[in-house]
């Protein structure tokens, strides 16, 4: 499978987000907000890469998951769940770079991403609202309609929230460069490590 295919729509250009930030800095929050989606991929590669060192990998190529592995983006990095040394993660990190940068584009998306459960609610949500303002006001119309609201919304959500992740919460980490790595806690006291990362212009 040809790694670049999946964006093909919109091919990322290494100084894209810098571009974006020359022109709209004045923005409040606007690196900040580029910043989270480069993170968020480079989030996502590190832990395929990862899975990848921990052999979770098959001999043809696939990218398998490793669900003991997990992730959490800011702006100022991303904190790892899981059992590894640092020496791995920093392994893990710079390898993720170099073939995301590379157009192993894939790698800054993956199927347990806190946006695809997102596209679930929205979707639920608009699909049950729609049920409900549509249907007979009986209660078996009105369950019958939430029934299937729920169906068609998990049915749509995966696909859809792989898109969402491809195009609006993730971009390929053209501007970030490794700062540190620290074993720390995260915001809600759980044990991980700290990648963190600094910006760097593109010209």
């Amino acid at each position: 499978m040809n790694a670049t295919s999946e964006f093909d729509f919109l091919p990322p250009q290494p100084q894209g987000d810098s571009d974006l930030l020359n022109l709209w800095g004045f923005i409040p929050g606007i690196k900040e907000f580029l910043m989270l989606r480069q993170v968020h991929a480079l989030e996502h590669a590190t832990v395929w890469m990862l899975s990848e060192m921990s052999k979770k990998a098959t001999k043809d190529n696939l990218l398998r998951d490793d669900e003991t592995l997990g992730g959490l983006s800011t702006e100022e990095g991303f904190y790892l769940y899981g059992t590894f040394s640092v020496a791995s993660i920093e392994l893990a990190v710079r390898r993720a770079l170099y073939r995301l940068k590379a157009g192993e584009w894939r790698l800054a998306i993956h199927p347990r991403c806190g946006t695809n459960l997102s596209v679930n609610l929205v979707l639920t949500a608009g699909f049950a609202l729609g049920a409900h303002l549509l249907l007979p006001r009986s209660p078996l119309e009105q369950l019958l309609g939430l029934g299937l609201a729920i169906g068609l919304a998990t049915q749509l959500s995966f696909p859809l929230g792989l898109e969402a992740q491809k195009y609006l919460t993730t971009a390929i980490p053209f501007n970030l460069q490794l700062s540190e790595i620290v074993r720390t806690d995260d915001l809600w006291g759980q044990e991980a490590y700290f990648i963190r990362l600094n910006w760097q212009q593109v010209q």
